[in-house]
């Protein structure tokens, strides 16, 4: 792990025990061992490590978007995979997902113009597959762009409770809340297609 690597892991686990506010940069330097103006030969700013890691994790969920959907033409499918992209990145990068919605208020410009147009881009992919099912006469909603907010919320809420070794395993809840996601825009699928054991332990 490379020196710029290790203070932004002690930032992320900063921000979220502590909030970003709250946290300095001399905080962020004691946890990595550096003081003083050394810390400054690795980052320009608190506020420079923020952006990273919210703009970091909106181009991975981006790729995981883009690589969920690109093997099916299946509207359904293709809804089906990137919901469990998008549930899945939450569990496994629960600390990232919870600065990048907690400290969306605390990002100055022009970060923030940058991170709510990839989060934009990435919804408008979610609402473009529901509009598709919707045409195709597979999906029924009102609001398409309210289903993808609400499959969207299904994700950025795990982050908040999932721990690994709790009592339901990743993959049961990544098939749990992909058949969520289906029944919320009112597609049909088979209940026991691809469903792993629910008890991980």
């Amino acid at each position: 792990m490379s020196r710029f690597d290790e203070i932004r892991t002690a930032a992320l686990n900063l921000f979220t025990e502590q909030g970003y506010e709250a946290t300095t940069m001399a905080d962020i330097g004691d946890a990595v061992g550096i003081r003083g103006p050394s810390l400054y030969k690795h980052v320009a700013s608190k506020q420079d490590l923020l952006a990273d890691i919210m703009i970091d994790t909106m181009r991975a969920l981006l790729a995981g978007y883009d690589c969920a959907i690109a093997t099916t033409g299946d509207t359904t499918e293709r809804l089906r995979r990137a919901t469990e992209a998008h549930v899945r990145y939450h569990a496994r990068h629960r600390l990232e997902a919870f600065v990048g919605n907690r400290e969306l208020r605390s990002l100055a410009e022009p970060h923030r113009t940058r991170v709510l147009s990839l989060r934009d881009k990435y919804e408008t992919g979610f609402r473009g597959l529901i509009d598709a099912g919707v045409e195709q006469g597979r999906f029924q909603v009102v609001s398409a762009r309210l289903a993808s907010y609400a499959i969207l919320d299904l994700g950025m809420g795990l982050a908040a409770w999932y721990r690994p070794d709790g009592d339901l395993s990743e993959d049961a809840v990544v098939w749990q809340y992909s058949e969520f996601a289906l029944r919320l825009v009112g597609a049909t699928s088979d209940p026991l297609q691809g469903r792993p054991e629910l008890i991980a332990h």
